[in-house]
């Protein structure tokens, strides 16, 4: 079993960048779905489907290169279950001075630092 499903996606990702897959897939969640549109939309993934096989969902992603080389280098994870992070809105982080992302969850659900 799986105690933070975020960090299992992303790492999932970057483990098939690293191995140059061209998709991988992902156990279903809605919460994960919404980040891989995120991702999708910030050109992260080429594409993301929902893939039905049986009673259980999957997330297909399809993953991006430009060139050789893998669009998603690395990933960090900084609120984990045992460690929560809480941030305001006038201190959210930037990432690589401004050319990586920060994926925040909020009452309105996922958002980038943006």
């Amino acid at each position: 079993m799986v105690n933070d499903p975020i960090s299992d996606m992303l790492i999932r990702i970057k483990n098939a960048y690293l191995a140059r897959h061209r998709q991988t897939r992902i156990p279903y969640s809605r919460l994960k779905e919404n980040l891989g549109d995120i991702l999708v939309r910030t050109h992260f993934l080429k594409d993301l489907k929902v893939e039905s096989a049986g009673l259980k969902k999957y997330l297909i992603a399809t993953l991006r290169y430009e060139g050789k080389s893998p669009s998603l280098t690395d990933v960090a994870i900084v609120s984990k279950p045992s460690l929560r992070i809480y941030v305001s809105r006038g201190k959210i982080p930037r990432v690589l001075g401004g050319l990586g992302i920060c994926i925040l969850s909020t009452s309105k659900g996922l958002m980038t630092g943006k």
